[in-house]
């Protein structure tokens, strides 16, 4: 880059100012961190020569230093801006407030990401009570400056002065009811002069300082309006939404104005050049024949389409700037096709028709949704714009939840109570039910159901799965509603605190609404929010474009992508978007079914082994004929079963009426159950007696499972296909452990293979889930013929905080920058990654080429399987799902580890 501009004498002081425009310009597009995205690019159209009205940015290092200065300009920027600002002048032959031919400026502010009107802009600086007069003559056209000056005013108070808008807008209906006007277009300069010194007083009366008339007062102020707003309320949101850094700062262009509002040979408006909506290849905008740019995006007025295709298809009676200025539209197809090919994206264009001479104001990469994304991308690499590669990588996988699931549809007003945390993506409509048990009762009546609870346990499983979506009132992002959830596709919102629940009187009240059982409620487990009645929606649609984005993406990546999966519904789905095996099979959900719960109870309640055995009977067909379902949809594709891992009190009511049921069932005192229960209870159960440690103390549910798995294994496999189950022992600390649950599987497989007189191969191996095992990773890996991570219950104990009660923790902690990202969304790379990379390390030492994956939450996180790229893990596990997002982030991780390996 040159450094041309106002290049002080004095080299201490930095080059803050970069001028574009008359043919060349001090950057380009690659200087988006230094000028901004608006300022990179109006650089980039200015070099390639194209008619960019002259101007100049000033970089996103003074937005530092202004507030690393208690908000002061720094040294040496008036300067340099002046000399610029002359430049300008020279170009466009006018000078910066010159009375006769003055030069008129717009401020503009440019993030290096866009940020679409979430900061200030300012138009028409440069005008004043002589400038306009100047305005005028220079214009022949005495209303048109008249109106660019009211105009200027009222966005100049508004930004920089902090008058509300809408005193000026009363003051603008008020002037056009007293003298019959129903449109602006009618007012004549006489009026806006009436207009004008209405809206002079309105600025003395409200900000207590006469408008300011001196021109460089007013193209500061402007200046200082847009580095102030990039800290205001709704950029901070904005960054916050879409993961853009605070400390990157803004940049401040200033351009000579170019007027859409000179007559009817001008106009102004905005251009895609692939729709963004669906993704089409064709030119999608619409103009306003003398206007200004705000005319067009204000709703003030209608626009009318840009091509007569566009026309014909709305049936829109306006005549299309196509047909309206010929000319012109030609040079602007022309460019826009250019500018496509240029930066081999589609381009959000901002154009200015003054007087028959187009000019370009703008061009950035077009927000698109995730439909159009997919086919735009597929598209450019059919035609050669793009490689695969880079289509891959214009995709944001998490955005792919968009197509997976139904969604609202956003033509519809949404009529929102509150709001949680979107917990699992999608939108679901159904009726409201406050427990699980009348959730399956309604859901088997054919009814759509919403299992509303203030939070979900085991327990409710059949409930879950039988509702088309869940809300509860605590919770957070990794509750058991939204795991389970996620796991089932089911949509969920968590955490919607101002949630309350009688389940006495089966109501909820949110406010001051009260809703009961059976009343209509709908969620967008995407968004968070909470609406009243039943809205429509638009159903997932998987098209011809998403098959082949994927299909690219699967001929790139290294990892395999399993999911996470115990019923046939959830295999099914995890088969249809593209698992290439079952990498975590939780055993401990398909005892919750109603049919099944008993049993396990009985077992649970059983005072010694010789019982538990009586109940375990009962289960082994139950276990048998889940494995075989599985093995059977399955077929030769891996399948990683977990045995029993959740601790035993779980499994058993706590509710008396409950408890009195259980005790009629299966005829012990309900007093003896109350007892088991209080006997079975710890203060931290998720560290206490479950994984493991349950199955040392009672080796014969391992046996059961273990026959379970290893007798529908036998059954699947006939003739060429062969079942190859791999066994997963959950929550080992210590190779002892892990030895001795071994040895007992190992046993049952021998019993099983000498009475069927047939043998399967088979795998044993663990969970690393627990920072001692990845510590010990080396010696556990001596028995262990496998790893899995599971990092849900490794983040948990690495940063001892429990998952389903950390949710305000991290959000202070994310909120005040103490963490960058919730470690159980994303993982933490520095930490529990640490554990991960010495695990793999140290178990690939001992047992050469040995298959590790991760199955926790993180396996869907794109992020977080960038991470597990680099750690070189054979496969990642995640929900159903998300399977699609982790075939595309792998694809991607993978391409980028390629860039950057050394050639």
């Amino acid at each position: 880059m040159s450094h041309t501009i106002g290049t002080p004498a004095n080299s201490n002081i930095p080059q803050w100012v970069y001028q574009f425009g008359g043919g060349s310009a001090d950057g380009s597009a690659v200087d988006r961190d230094l000028l901004g995205g608006k300022g990179a690019n109006l650089a980039e159209m200015a070099s390639i020569g194209l008619p960019v009205p002259p101007g100049f940015t000033i970089s996103t290092e003074v937005c530092s230093a202004f507030y690393k200065n208690e908000k002061t300009l720094p040294s040496g920027l008036q300067e340099q801006t002046e000399i610029a600002l002359k430049r300008v002048g020279e170009i466009v032959g006018s000078q910066y407030g010159n009375k006769e031919k003055p030069l008129l400026v717009s401020v503009r502010s440019g993030a290096r990401v866009s940020m679409p009107g979430m900061m200030d802009t300012v138009l028409n600086i440069g005008l004043n009570d002589e400038t306009v007069e100047g305005l005028a003559l220079w214009s022949g056209d005495r209303r048109f400056a008249y109106d660019s000056y009211r105009r200027f005013i009222q966005m100049y108070a508004s930004v920089v002065l902090e008058v509300d808008h809408d005193y000026f807008e009363d003051i603008l209906e008020d002037y056009k009811n007293l003298n019959g006007f129903q449109r602006d277009t009618e007012l004549s300069a006489e009026d806006w002069a009436d207009i004008i010194e209405q809206f002079k007083a309105c600025v003395v009366e409200h900000h207590g300082e006469p408008f300011p008339v001196d021109v460089y007062e007013q193209l500061w102020g402007a200046i200082k309006a847009v580095f102030l707003s990039w800290q205001s309320r709704r950029a901070d949101t904005y960054r916050m939404l879409h993961d853009i850094s605070h400390e990157w700062g803004t940049a401040v262009n200033v351009q000579a104005m170019v007027f859409g509002n000179m007559g009817d040979s001008s106009a102004t408006g905005v251009a895609f050049t692939r729709n963004p909506a669906t993704g089409e290849n064709e030119l999608y905008g619409e103009f306003l024949v003398n206007a200004q740019g705000e005319d067009v995006v204000a709703g003030i007025r209608t626009p009318q389409p840009l091509t007569e295709a566009a026309r014909d298809k709305s049936d829109d009676d306006s005549p299309s700037l196509e047909k309206v200025m010929p000319e012109a539209f030609a040079e602007f197809v022309a460019i826009t096709d250019r500018l496509e090919k240029h930066y081999r994206d589609c381009q959000d264009i901002e154009f200015t028709i003054q007087d028959g001479k187009l000019w370009m104001l703008q061009t950035r990469s077009g927000k698109r949704t995730t439909g159009a994304a997919v086919k735009m991308a597929v598209d450019m690499a059919n035609e050669g714009l793009i490689s695969k590669e880079e289509a891959i990588l214009r995709i944001d996988p998490r955005a792919l939840d968009q197509l997976l699931h139904p969604t609202l549809d956003d033509s519809v007003e949404r009529k929102v109570l509150t709001k949680g945390l979107p917990a699992s993506p999608g939108a679901a409509a159904g009726i409201i039910v406050f427990d699980a048990d009348e959730a399956e009762k309604q859901a088997g009546l054919g009814k759509d159901v919403l299992l509303v609870r203030i939070e979900t346990s085991p327990e409710d499983i059949h409930g879950m799965h039988a509702a088309t979506g869940i809300l509860t009132a605590r919770g957070g992002m990794t509750s058991h509603a939204a795991v389970v959830a996620r796991g089932m596709g089911r949509p969920c919102v968590s955490g919607a605190g101002a949630l309350k629940i009688d389940i006495k009187q089966r109501q909820m009240r949110i406010g001051a609404v009260t809703l009961s059982e059976g009343d209509l409620l709908t969620i967008d487990g995407s968004s968070g929010e909470v609406l009243m009645g039943e809205h429509p929606m638009r159903q997932a649609e998987l098209t011809g474009d998403f098959g082949a984005l994927m299909s690219w993406a699967d001929s790139i990546r290294r990892m395999k992508v399993r999911a996470n999966a115990e019923t046939a519904r959830e295999t099914e789905q995890a088969l249809k978007f593209g698992a290439e095996g079952i990498g975590l099979c939780r055993t401990e959900h398909m005892f919750f079914e109603t049919s099944r719960i008993m049993a396990m109870r009985e077992m649970i309640l059983a005072r010694d082994e010789a019982g538990r055995r009586v109940a375990l009977e009962k289960l082994l067909p139950m276990q048998r004929s889940d494995f075989s379902e599985l093995f059977s949809l399955m077929g030769d594709l891996p399948v990683t079963i977990r045995l029993l891992d959740p601790p035993l009190h779980e499994f058993l009511p706590h509710e008396q009426a409950d408890i009195d049921v259980l005790s009629e069932h299966l005829g012990i005192e309900a007093a003896d159950i109350k007892a088991r229960v209080d006997e079975l209870k710890e203060f931290n159960p998720m560290l206490g007696h479950r994984g493991c440690r349950l199955a040392i103390s009672y080796p014969e549910i391992t046996e059961m499972q273990a026959r379970a798995i290893f007798e529908a294994a036998l059954d699947r496999s006939s003739g060429e296909e062969t079942v190859h189950p791999e066994i997963m022992i959950p929550l080992i600390a210590t190779s002892n452990e892990f030895d001795r649950l071994k040895l007992v599987i190992d046993k049952t497989a021998e019993k099983v293979f000498e009475e069927r007189g047939a043998r399967v191969d088979y795998d044993v191996g663990t969970m690393i889930e627990l920072p001692r095992a990845a510590l010990m990773a080396g010696e556990i890996a001596k028995t262990a013929e496998f790893f899995s991570f599971g990092t849900n219950d490794l983040t948990q104990t690495t940063f001892g905080l429990s998952r389903d009660d950390a949710n305000s923790i991290l959000n202070e902690y994310t909120a005040s920058g103490i963490l960058e990202v919730d470690p159980f969304i994303s993982l933490d790379q520095s930490g529990v990654g640490m554990l991960v990379d010495m695990a793999v390390d140290a178990g690939r030492l001992t047992r050469e080429n040995m298959k590790m994956g991760i199955c926790g939450e993180h396996g869907g996180d794109p992020a977080s399987i960038e991470f597990f790229e680099k750690a070189q893990l054979d496969y990642i596990s995640c929900s159903p799902f998300r399977v699609p997002v982790a075939r595309l982030a792998a694809a991607q991780a993978r391409i980028r580890a390629n860039e950057a390996a050394p050639s």
